[in-house]
């Protein structure tokens, strides 16, 4: 298990750096690319390991692409075209990969078997398996389906109209899937709005998808047509510098070509609610995802409480705004997060564990955490437990702790990061 060093920032950070691309939007470009007919180039792909197993998944479904540093070249096979897969799917740590490709399998006429790492074993399927054996799918697995391994084998789909009793991008977009291959339209309905690449892909790749206050509708039997698509920066990943801009003494950082989806910008909404020194510039370039810079120095910061419609827009940033809130003035409340108890760990214990470790006055609720602030942080011996966003938080966390920190597993972060401590070196330099 890898354990790096880590030592507390006295000059700052300073710079310009560009975040890797986008996972969620990364993912979703192979898979469309692969059930396309015709080429599909990928520019400023996330070369992660979750990204990684998606690409390795759909090769083994029969679909040949080209890859390199620079982009990725998908031939794309149509849907009715895709193989059944000689060897087990294994999507590693990525459960965007396993819950998405499983509306996908659940619609091909033939036999797959999906498996994961621990973590993945862990995670609830019955969420996608509900409503795609209502759509006529044969799924089975642990515990009725409701864990890995999965064994899916798919057929003759019909529609439905289904209200998620969750917020979650996963399983609508899991439908969605599928709704391209059922009989008639399906309708998806959401308590509030999760992240919206899946509805904004299908239009890249040609086809139609209709969204409006009564819901999110799909004809089935559509063709799509393969796509350029580049990828904006992850402002998942971006969200880790934008704390450490806030919290740091001495420090401007500006990231470039962020993507600034509105479904995904809560981070932004929140440090503008704590007073951080926050400026987003908006590219004018027409793109199927907005993008911009942002640009993000040392702040005063204040507490605030954080719930309700604005938790989908930043579920996977809730990690970094724990350390955010003990540097900040007053009491920081985060509620109706449940959903962070079935991320690649439960992250609200997981996150108010090692914070403690620290020193940080902080602590569990049923549905998030309440931390208390201003807060000076010690360094000590802490655990990313195999969670990328954790040991990327606690990263940041040494930055001002003082003391030498020991972050074990930090090798978890190449999941979303590769590049993380070269970017971090790199604005410690500048």
């Amino acid at each position: 298990m890898e354990r790096k060093s880590l030592k507390k920032n006295k000059n700052g950070l300073n710079g310009e750096i560009s975040v890797p691309g986008d996972k969620s939007i990364s993912h979703r470009s192979i898979m469309f690319g692969s059930i396309a007919e015709g080429t599909t180039t990928v520019s400023n792909f996330l070369l992660g390991d979750d990204c990684l197993s998606t690409i390795s998944c759909f090769r083994k479904l029969g679909v040949e692409m080209e890859q390199n540093e620079e982009q990725v070249i998908i031939h794309g096979k149509g849907l009715k075209n895709l193989q059944e897969p000689k060897e087990i799917l294994d999507v590693g740590n990525s459960g965007t990969t396993i819950r998405l490709l499983t509306g996908i399998l659940s619609g091909l006429n033939f036999h797959s078997t999906l498996i994961g790492d621990s973590s993945i074993g862990k995670r609830p399927m019955t969420r996608v398996v509900k409503p795609l054996k209502e759509m006529g799918a044969q799924i089975d697995g642990r515990d009725n389906g409701n864990f890995t391994p999965l064994s899916v084998r798919g057929g003759k789909l019909r529609s439905i109209t289904y209200q998620l009793p969750v917020a979650s991008a996963q399983v609508k977009s899991a439908i969605l899937f599928a709704g391209l291959q059922a009989n008639g339209t399906t309708t998806v309905k959401e308590k509030a709005p999760t992240r919206d690449h899946t509805e904004r892909m299908i239009k890249r790749f040609g086809g139609d998808i209709h969204v409006s206050d009564a819901g999110i509708e799909i004809t089935g039997g559509q063709h799509l047509q393969g796509a350029e698509i580049h990828v904006p920066g992850d402002i998942s990943s971006a969200a880790f510098f934008l704390v450490a801009g806030c919290i740091i003494p001495n420090s401007r950082i500006v990231l470039n070509n962020v993507g600034l989806n509105p479904t995904r910008t809560g981070i932004i909404d929140v440090l503008q609610q704590m007073g951080a020194n926050i400026e987003v510039i908006p590219d004018s370039e027409d793109s199927f995802e907005p993008t911009g810079t942002i640009i993000v120095s040392t702040s005063s910061l204040h507490s605030t409480t954080i719930g309700g419609d604005i938790i989908p827009r930043l579920i996977d940033e809730i990690p970094i705004i724990a350390l955010l809130a003990t540097q900040a003035s007053g009491t920081t409340v985060i509620k109706d997060a449940h959903e962070l108890k079935v991320k690649e760990t439960n992250r609200i214990d997981t996150v108010v564990n090692e914070l403690k470790k620290l020193g940080a006055n902080i602590e569990a609720t049923e549905d998030g955490m309440i931390i208390h602030g201003r807060t000076d942080l010690t360094a000590s011996t802490v655990q990313s437990h195999g969670d990328h966003r954790i040991g990327m938080m606690l990263a940041m966390a040494a930055q001002i702790s003082e003391g030498e920190m020991q972050l074990e597993d930090s090798a978890a972060i190449s999941v979303s990061y590769p590049t993380f401590f070269s970017d971090l070196k790199k604005l410690e330099n500048e």
